[in-house]
C-alpha cells in the first residue's frame, strides 16, 4: 500500500524503507509526483539540472519571492548565486558565527532562572532569525518581526502548494520584508548583502528575491536542524553520555541527526525531457520529489541508517544540504549556529532532559522538526 501525506508527514520512514527496497522511483498519487528514495538516485537527480530543473511556474517558493537562485537553473541560476556565494564563502563568516555564539549565550541565559521551557519559541527560532537579521542587515527590523514575516511567507507557500496556479495572492509581509531589505541595500550597512549587491549585476529585484530566500532557508532549516538535533540526543541518553564525556564528538552528532532526519525532508524537480530514472519511464513535465529523508536512511550507504549513531563515520555523506547547484549555501553558518545553539544548552542547563509530560517528535511533511520541544533541567 502508497502511503499517504499523513504518513508521510507523521512518521515517513517506514513507508519510504518499503519503496527503497521495492520500487526505489515511484509514482505516489498523495503527492502527485514521482518519489525518489535511493541514495545514489537522488544524488543522481539533484545533479543534473538539465534533466531535472528547479525552473517551472509551478515551483511555489517562486510565485510567492520571485525568481532566484533556488528556482532558476543554468547560466541564469549561477548570476544569481554568485554574489551571494561569494559572501557567504566559509572565510566570511567568522563575524557572524560569533555572533550565532554571544546570541545563543544570550537566550540561553535568559532561560537560567527557571526549571522548564519550550526551546523552539525561546531558542532555535529567535537564534535563527536573529543571525539572518544580522546578515541581511535589517537593521529596522528585530528578530521578532522577522519571524512574523517569515511564517506569514511560509504559509502563503504552503498554500499555493499542489494548486498549480502560476500567480500568488499579495502577501503584505512580503512586501514589508522587501521594503526592509531594499532599506539595507540604500543604506550601505556592512552585511553580507551589501557585499552581495555590490559585487554582482543583479537588479534590486532580484537581490531581493534572492535575499528573500535566504531569509526562508536560513530560518526554516536552521531551526529544525536545532530542534531536531537537541532531540536526538536527549531521546539517545547513552550518546548523549558521549558527547558530555567527550565534547570534540558533538559536531558529529549535530552530522548524524541531519543524516537520519533531515530538516527538509523532500525536495521538488520537473523533468525537462523523457528519462529513465531506477526503471521508472518519467515524461517531460513530470513532477520529480526527491526524498532526502529516504535517501539518508538507505542501508546501501549508511548501516543500520534508523539507528542514531554519533561515531558513524560516513554520516557527512548524507544529502541534508541537497547536492549539485543547489547545494545549500547557507552550509557552513547553520552548522556554525547549531553547534553554538546545542553546545550553550548542554553547558548551561545541567540535566537538560525532555519534559516527560509533554512528549515531542519530528513531523512535517516537507520540513520535520519537533513542533515544540518542551525540556526540564536541574
Amino acid at each position: 500500500m502508497l502511503p499517504t501525506t499523513a504518513e508521510l508527514a507523521d512518521d515517513p520512514h517506514p513507508a519510504l524503507a518499503r519503496l527503497r527496497e521495492r520500487n526505489p522511483v515511484c509514482w505516489l498519487p498523495a503527492l502527485s509526483a514521482w518519489l525518489v528514495t535511493s541514495h545514489g538516485l537522488a544524488a543522481e537527480v539533484l545533479r543534473d539540472s538539465e534533466t531535472f530543473t528547479v525552473d517551472d511556474p509551478r515551483f511555489t517558493t517562486a510565485r510567492v519571492t520571485g525568481p532566484s537562485m533556488l528556482s532558476l537553473d543554468g547560466a541564469a541560476h549561477a548570476r544569481h548565486r554568485a554574489p551571494f556565494a561569494h559572501a557567504f564563502r566559509p572565510a566570511a563568516l567568522s563575524g557572524l558565527a560569533d555572533f550565532a555564539a554571544a546570541e545563543a549565550v544570550r537566550l540561553t541565559e535568559g532561560l537560567c532562572a527557571g526549571r522548564s521551557a519550550e526551546l523552539r519559541a525561546t531558542v532555535a527560532g529567535p537564534l535563527a532569525a536573529a543571525v539572518m537579521t544580522e546578515a541581511l542587515g535589517l537593521a529596522q527590523a528585530t528578530p521578532a518581526t522577522v519571524l512574523a514575516w517569515y511564517g506569514d511567507i511560509v504559509a502563503a507557500t504552503a498554500a499555493l502548494a499542489g494548486t498549480g496556479a502560476t500567480e500568488a495572492p499579495a502577501v503584505p509581509s512580503f512586501a514589508e520584508l522587501a521594503a526592509s531589505i531594499r532599506a539595507s541595500i540604500q543604506s550601505g550597512r556592512l552585511s553580507l548583502l551589501a557585499e552581495a549587491a555590490g559585487a554582482g549585476d543583479l537588479s534590486t529585484a532580484e537581490t531581493v528575491s534572492n535575499a528573500a530566500v535566504l531569509l526562508f532557508g536560513g530560518i526554516e532549516t536552521t531551526e529544525g536542524m536545532i530542534l531536531n538535533a537537541v532531540w536526538h540526543l536527549l531521546s539517545h541518553p547513552g550518546q548523549l553520555r558521549l558527547v558530555q564525556e567527550d565534547p570534540a564528538l558533538l559536531p558529529s552528532a549535530i552530522e548524524e541527526s541531519l543524516r537520519i532526519e533531515p530538516a527538509a525532508a523532500v525536495v521538488d524537480r520537473y523533468a525537462t525531457r523523457a528519462v529513465r530514472l531506477g526503471g521508472a519511464s518519467i515524461r517531460p513535465g513530470d513532477p520529480v520529489t526527491v526524498s532526502i529523508a529516504g535517501a539518508n536512511r538507505d542501508p546501501d550507504v549508511f548501516p543500520d541508517p534508523g539507528r542514531y549513531d554519533i561515531r558513524r563515520g560516513n554520516a557527512a555523506r548524507h544529502l541534508a544540504f541537497a547536492h549539485g547547484p543547489h547545494f545549500c549555501l547557507g552550509a557552513h553558518l547553520a552548522r556554525a549556529e547549531a553547534l553554538a545553539a546545542v553546545r550553550t544548552l548542554l553547558s548551561k542547563l545541567p540535566g537538560l532532559r525532555q519534559d516527560s509530560a509533554r512528549p515531542s517528535a519530528p513531523r512535517g511533511l516537507i520540513f520535520r522538526k519537533p513542533p515544540a520541544l518542551h525540556v526540564r533541567w536541574d
